[in-house]
């Protein structure tokens, strides 16, 4: 088994990727930490101790960033995206257990102490959390086996604008330390997410199945497709953005990449743009192709259990 900490804003995809890991048998989870990103940081946390007890699993959960590495709060949520609560409106009580007192950054240092070159963080939110404990240990750097990064759109266009994709504008400095820290990161960008189309038809064999977990996931899902139909007219469908890092996590001849040096864009209209460059030093793995076909047959035949 993979031993995993799971960084998460937690919104829709997010709730997708989690029970998809929860279900891989290849992934040990040793907790979950929380930031800010679709929504604030303690509806992030409510939300994945939410999603934990409908998936009906116990992992720790720590509550972690707040605000941004440099910048302050966020001020602007996708709830257009994700829904008032981040589920699509579909939380309808609040969970019964709560987040452990050890702050997000703390967790991460410690099991990477406790577990040198093991580990494998995958982050699908904002990289503070991942800044702020590198920033504060910067001895773990080396000790962390890998950073798997939903994140960027270094060959596509953004998804908040022309240039920026969500996580990396939500954070942009943080994004930027990350990536220039020497950190071993597969970046799971738009370039391949923007591939794996969840078709709208999969929830009515969610819902035919009777669980209650799979009736969750269909509601917040189809929740989060009305959006992308919206956004992107008779797509009939959503991409997987998040479940696409869990997917490479497990089995990472699921994509291809280049190895290639990117800096995040710190200022002007294309605040938050990823930029590579095959030149320069540090370089990371980035994403350019997928066997959607494949990952989304895996992603099926777990996500509602």
């Amino acid at each position: 088994m993979k031993p995993i900490i799971f960084d998460v804003d937690t919104g829709i995809d997010d709730a997708l990727a989690m029970s998809y890991a929860l279900h891989s048998p290849e992934l040990e989870l040793l907790g979950f930490t929380t930031c800010f990103g679709n929504v604030p940081v303690d509806e992030a946390t409510r939300n994945t101790l939410a999603v934990l007890e409908k998936v009906g699993k116990h992992v720790p959960v720590y509550a972690g960033a707040s605000r941004m590495f440099t910048r302050g709060e966020k001020k602007v949520w996708a709830k257009h995206v994700h829904g008032e609560d981040g589920l699509g409106n579909s939380l309808q009580h609040h969970p019964t257990t709560k987040a452990e007192s050890q702050p997000a950054q703390d967790f991460i240092i410690e099991q990477v102490k406790k577990r040198p070159k093991e580990i494998t963080i995958i982050a699908v939110g904002p990289l503070t959390n991942v800044a702020l404990s590198i920033q504060k240990a910067p001895e773990i750097i080396p000790l962390i086996k890998e950073v798997i990064i939903m994140g960027g759109a270094v060959k596509v266009p953004g998804n908040v604008n022309a240039y920026a994709e969500a996580n990396m504008i939500a954070d942009p400095e943080a994004a930027d330390y990350v990536f220039s820290s020497g950190l071993n990161i597969t970046l799971v960008g738009l370039d391949v997410t923007l591939q794996t189309l969840l078709p709208k038809s999969k929830l009515a064999d969610w819902r035919a199945t009777g669980k209650e977990t799979a009736q969750f996931f269909a509601d917040i899902t189809e929740f989060y497709i009305n959006y992308y139909e919206s956004y992107y007219p008779g797509i009939g469908g959503c991409a997987l953005h998040d479940p696409l890092a869990v997917g490479v996590a497990i089995d990472a001849s699921l994509v291809s990449a280049e190895s290639m040096n990117v800096k995040v864009t710190l200022e002007g209209e294309e605040l938050g743009r990823t930029v590579g460059n095959s030149e320069r030093e540090p370089k990371i793995r980035v994403c350019t192709e997928v066997d959607a076909a494949r990952f989304l047959e895996h992603f099926l035949s777990r996500v509602v259990g």
